[in-house]
Formats: C-alpha cells, structure tokens, sequence
C-alpha cells in the first residue's frame, strides 16, 4: 500500500456472535394473521359535536337508522337500510319522523306490508312521536344502492 492511503486496516482477533433470537420474541403465523390495533376505531367512533340529535349523527337520528336495520327483505338476507331501499330519513324537533323508501319492484310481495313495518319499527324509537313513510319508485332501485356490507354479503364483491 501507499504511504498516501486513506485506509486503515484493524486487525482482529475474533467478534462476538450476536445474541439468538428467543423464542418469545419470535412473531408466530397467528400473530400476524391477528387483527392489529385499529386506529381509526376511536376517530369513526366519536360523535360530531354541535349535532342536532335529528341530524345525521345524532342519537334520535342514528337511533331510526338501528331500527330499520332490524328489518331484513323476506327474499334477501339483508336489512332494508344497507339494500338501499331507504331514500331519506328526517326528523323534526318535536319527534316527527318522515321516511322516504322503494322497494326492489313494484310488485314486490312485501309491497303492502313493509311500508306499515317500518313505520310500526320507527314509530317504537323513544323519542319519535309518530313516522310517516313515503313510497316511492323514482328513482327506481337498483343494485348500485347496496352497500359494500350487503354486497359482501350477497357475494357480488
């Protein structure tokens, strides 16, 4: 080597091994597979603040849209809200309730008795004075309505 080198050669005599793995702090195939802290849980959680109890994310509000969660299309094994059958829910102040619905076809053999269902199941909210539900076919349903959770579960994802 030239006296002008910039390097430097150490020599040694041995280098310890580095430590073993133990057991413990080995990731088994479960644990990967295990579902992670979901981070988001807390945010989609909290209640928007300064949110009339009638509007979208208020308790009354969020409380009609469990109840027409509960009722599930005869022919589908899905609830009529996540089907896309539910057009608009408004609540005024005072406890009225007004839903605006369709149904899969107008011939529909749940045609004459879903609309008294879900008025019965929304008038039993506490806090809902009387409902009213509005048929109507315009816009006609279709598939595009459904959510993913009822595609999902119809198998169309």
């Amino acid at each position: 080597m030239s006296e002008d080198s910039k390097f430097t050669v150490e020599e040694v005599a041995a280098v310890p091994a580095p430590p073993r793995a133990k057991v413990d702090d080995v990731e088994t195939p479960a644990d990967k597979l295990e579902r992670k802290r979901d981070y988001l849980e807390g945010f989609l959680a909290a209640k928007p603040e300064g949110v009339s109890s009638t509007e979208p994310g208020g308790d009354l509000y969020e409380a009609v849209i469990a109840a027409l969660r509960d009722i599930f299309d005869p022919e589908i094994p899905v609830n009529i809200y996540d089907l896309g059958l539910i057009y608009g829910v408004d609540i005024t102040e005072d406890g009225g309730a007004t839903v605006t619905m369709t149904l899969t076809t107008p011939h529909c053999p749940v045609a004459e008795s879903m609309p008294g269902e879900v008025e019965l199941r929304v008038s039993s909210v506490p806090g809902i004075r009387d409902a009213e539900v509005n048929l109507v076919w315009d816009p006609p349903w279709d598939p595009a309505k459904m959510s993913d959770e009822a595609r999902l579960e119809l198998g169309m994802l």
